[in-house]
């Protein structure tokens, strides 16, 4: 309905946050006329982690060959070409879109600090940037799934009929649980896939009340987690990564990560005495997070969708850290004709 009324000119700005809207539903007579501009404004706001995460209290999934390989197969291109219409970054970062985030190889002030964890992380971490796999977007992802079979192979999972089975000969089954139906077509199409490794995924959806009962209680096997974060990270880190939140019902550590290096980075960031310092001690927590392969990262968005009917002025530079429409101003020299635009918008 807000849609409608921005198109017939009853809304003079709409922010637009569906992908297939922002694709598709624009394509007005206004639009054609350039009466209605639309435009993609870019931000610095963190966007933290969304993700599939894993619950690691579950046996399944304590062995990080296996949570690696669940990573190796999900397949963003082919899901941002074929179902955001490429509007999305991939989040390759706990504190996405911040200076907060790692990347590359850890230098400076923050090697300082990793280097007092040599052997309690993996010695890659010092020598590979963490790196995501990259498909060519066709769904074809073949190269992935031999990796995630090889990893699968060396944590003790073998294909028989078809399954992939232990040991013990138990099959590789777990519910990835929903809260809504919006992000089945995300978690069907990566099921598809994980039944091409011979493992027996089904997804779970329930209603909200339900859903957060489960979440609270760790009762889950994997499920879509969204943790925002802010440009100052302190005290809630604890609930959301540290070994003693992992035990507590209700906490924000979805995931049931225990990893003594990470609760001890999480004490460092809430100490951080400067914003240097800050900085530096969040890129090491964020890269030693990455290195535990916990989730299953998906996707976020740079930049503000915006709809305008184009009567308005902004300055030339955007904040970095918020839209701002206080600061736009009405040109009154092109306000005429945008509203006989408008009026010849609505329904004679």
């Amino acid at each position: 309905m807000a849609l409608e009324a921005f198109k017939a000119g009853q809304i003079d700005f709409r922010t637009e946050n569906i992908a297939k809207e922002w694709a598709t539903a624009y394509d007005f007579p206004a639009v054609q006329r350039g009466l209605v501009k639309r435009d993609e404004i870019r931000h610095e706001i963190p966007t933290g982690m969304q993700a599939f995460a894993v619950n690691l209290r579950r046996p399944l999934f304590q062995d990080a060959r296996v949570r690696r390989a669940l990573i190796e197969v999900f397949d963003f291109e082919w899901m941002n070409a074929n179902l955001f219409y490429g509007s999305y970054a991939r989040t390759t970062s706990y504190f996405s879109n911040s200076e907060l985030a790692s990347s590359g190889l850890p230098e400076g002030r923050e090697l300082e600090i990793l280097q007092a964890y040599k052997g309690r992380v993996p010695d890659r971490l010092f020598t590979e940037p963490y790196a995501l796999p990259v498909t060519d977007g066709s769904g074809n992802n073949r190269e992935g799934l031999r990796r995630a079979l090889g990893l699968l192979r060396e944590a003790g999972w073998v294909v028989k009929d078809r399954k992939l089975v232990n040991a013990q000969g138990q099959p590789f089954a777990f519910e990835i649980l929903l809260n809504g139906p919006s992000f089945e077509r995300v978690a069907l199409p990566y099921v598809q896939t994980l039944q091409r490794l011979g493992m027996e995924p089904r997804v779970r959806t329930i209603d909200p009340a339900q859903y957060q009962v489960r979440i609270d209680a760790f009762d889950y096997d994997m499920t879509v987690e969204g943790q925002g974060q802010s440009l100052s990270p302190g005290n809630e880190q604890r609930d959301f990564w540290t070994s003693a939140k992992a035990q507590e019902n209700g906490s924000q550590n979805v995931a049931g990560i225990a990893n003594p290096v990470v609760d001890e980075l999480v004490e460092l960031v809430i100490a951080a005495p400067d914003r240097a310092e800050l900085v530096a001690r969040t890129r090491a927590l964020d890269r030693v997070l990455l290195w535990g392969d916990y989730m299953i990262p998906q996707w976020h968005s740079r930049t503000f969708r915006v709809a305008y009917w184009d009567k308005f002025g902004r300055p030339p530079r955007n904040p970095k850290y918020a839209l701002a429409l206080d600061s736009w101003w009405v040109e009154r020299t092109r306000e005429g004709s945008v509203e006989q635009g408008k009026r010849e918008a609505k329904p004679q």
